[in-house]
């Protein structure tokens, strides 16, 4: 949500140009991204100044840009009510002959990657800015992408470029410390009151995330899959403003199309959704086809999609009817199962898939290691966290916000505390779209609507091609010993003369990605 230049020990005297904020002497720079869902403003006590970009709330006036002194007391009030923004906010606080401090709020929607050089500190949203400060690969971080088992942290691929986590904190002053904050407390699963009624719970929740912002019906495109995360939030926006609710979705390939074709108009056709479904198929947009913007060479960051091209597109045709995207993101994880609950989570969650026959020897040494150095718990969950920066990279570019009522803290707080029953099989997410009258087909869906079968077309046309090349050509991965070319090789001849296996072949589509970004980085 905004980008940055700051150079610490130097002056503190801020002014707004009308499209960022600099300092007296120039060596200072913040550009907030600007957006109707967006504000910034600053304060100063002619000592300090704090600068801070957040998402509007409702029901509020504009704030005005331009520095405003106080004394104090009231910059030190100022600060502490910034800390606890309910929405997205990052806060920039510099003083003359100090170290700059940069801090981010709990409610992250976009990322915010940092890189130091010759005593300046470098901020961005968007990777690609902070390419010419990259010094290599980090084993570690590659591990952990390579065997799909992400951690949420200050670490990224590259060398060079670190994460600002939820409430985290950097402070500069010639050398870069990121600072964790405490571990979030959470809840537990409790039993209902007997006059409990969970549906009407969740409405109520729904409504509040929904209402947190100042959503404009007629600039806002809600996504609507045919999954129950985005039917759920999609449905209820319907019934609250008929006839005004823009959907969007991609169409899958494979045994579960028709089927998604046909929940998806039953969930329209029931509800008072507006007349306009962007749609963008699959069978058009293939991953990894020669003209994805990765497959070309551009400087994609590893964190966005991993099917790029037809979210890419999809992106396009919502940036033509809006400028907010509201989706269905963090709802597995609102009704996810513990361990403790499930024996299948358990298993998963002990399974480490480290005997790829094309990781390379460093991969496998720096498993060892791949807990080491992660944030600690947020309010968010850490997928769900690391799922918002996938979305939103690709949106801001077209100018589209993204919103994700399922990570509004009270919604959190719902699903922490439903029992059991009401969170396997997504039971919440069910009956609710159940309670709308919706058909069985739609609550209890019997084929699988998934990209595995776009994931296996793309990889047999277009991805072995890319990986016989990349073994041809060399590869940075390669050459930092976290792909063994031999098992590579092994493997795409497995793909070629073998069964295709989900489980195991559909993980070389990360090889690609990874291979892609280091390619255009490194």
């Amino acid at each position: 949500m905004l980008t940055f230049r700051l150079t610490p020990y130097a002056s503190a005297n801020w002014a707004w140009t009308g499209t960022a904020y600099t300092t007296a002497d120039q060596t200072s720079r913040i550009a907030p991204f600007i957006h109707p869902m967006l504000e910034h403003l600053a304060v100063t006590d002619g000592t300090r100044t704090l600068i801070t970009v957040r998402e509007r709330l409702s029901g509020r006036g504009p704030a005005h840009p331009a520095p405003r002194a106080v004394e104090p007391r009231a910059y030190d009030q100022a600060r502490s009510l910034a800390t606890r923004w309910p929405a997205d906010v990052v806060l920039v606080e510099t003083r003359s002959e100090h170290p700059v401090e940069v801090t981010a709020g709990a409610a992250r929607t976009t990322p915010l990657y940092l890189a130091e050089d010759g005593g300046v500190l470098h901020g961005s949203w968007e990777m690609a800015d902070l390419k010419p400060f990259v010094t290599g690969i980090s084993p570690r971080e590659a591990a952990r992408l390579l065997i799909y088992q992400p951690r949420y942290g200050s670490e990224t691929l590259f060398t060079g470029i670190g994460r600002l986590t939820e409430r985290a904190k950097a402070v500069f002053g010639g050398a870069l410390h990121l600072h964790y904050p405490e571990p979030a407390l959470h809840l537990r699963p409790r039993d209902l009151a007997p006059d409990g009624d969970v549906l009407a719970a969740l409405t109520q929740t729904i409504d509040a995330a929904l209402d947190l912002r100042p959503l404009d019906p007629a600039a806002t495109v809600f996504h609507l899959s045919g999954g129950f995360d985005s039917g759920v939030i999609a449905t209820r926006a319907a019934v609250r403003r008929p006839g005004q609710i823009t959907t969007a979705a991609l169409q899958v390939i494979g045994a579960g199309r028709a089927q998604q074709d046909r929940r998806r108009a039953q969930m329209r056709a029931a509800l008072p959704f507006g007349e306009t479904d962007l749609l963008i198929d699959c069978a058009d947009a293939p991953p990894l086809h020669p003209d994805c913007p990765r497959v070309r060479g551009e400087a994609i960051s590893p964190y966005e999609e991993p099917l790029f091209l037809p979210f890419h597109r999809l992106t396009g045709l919502i940036a033509d009817h809006g400028n907010a995207l509201v989706t269905g993101l963090g709802g597995d994880e609102m009704v996810a199962l513990s361990p403790e609950e499930s024996e299948a989570v358990a298993a998963a969650n002990a399974h480490i898939t480290d005997q790829l026959p094309w990781l390379g020897p460093d991969a496998r040494t720096a498993l060892r290691y791949s807990d080491d150095a992660i944030a600690p718990p947020a309010i968010v969950n850490a997928i769900t966290l690391l799922s918002l920066e996938t979305t939103a990279p690709p949106l801001l570019r077209a100018g589209v916000w993204p919103i994700h009522p399922f990570t509004h803290p009270a919604m959190i707080g719902l699903g922490e505390q439903l029992p059991l029953h009401w969170r396997e099989f997504k039971n919440l997410q069910r009956r609710q779209m159940a309670a709308l009258g919706l058909s069985d087909e739609v609550c209890n869906p019997v084929e699988r609507e998934s990209f595995v079968w776009l994931v296996e077309h793309s990889l047999k046309t277009y991805g072995i091609p890319l990986l016989e090349r990349m073994l041809a050509d060399g590869s940075p991965l390669i050459d930092a010993r976290l792909i063994d070319p031999d098992g590579l090789k092994a493997t795409i001849s497995a793909v070629t003369d073998e069964p295709y296996d989900e489980e195991f072949h559909a993980k070389l589509l990360q090889v690609v990605d990874l291979h892609l970004a280091a390619a255009a980085y490194v």
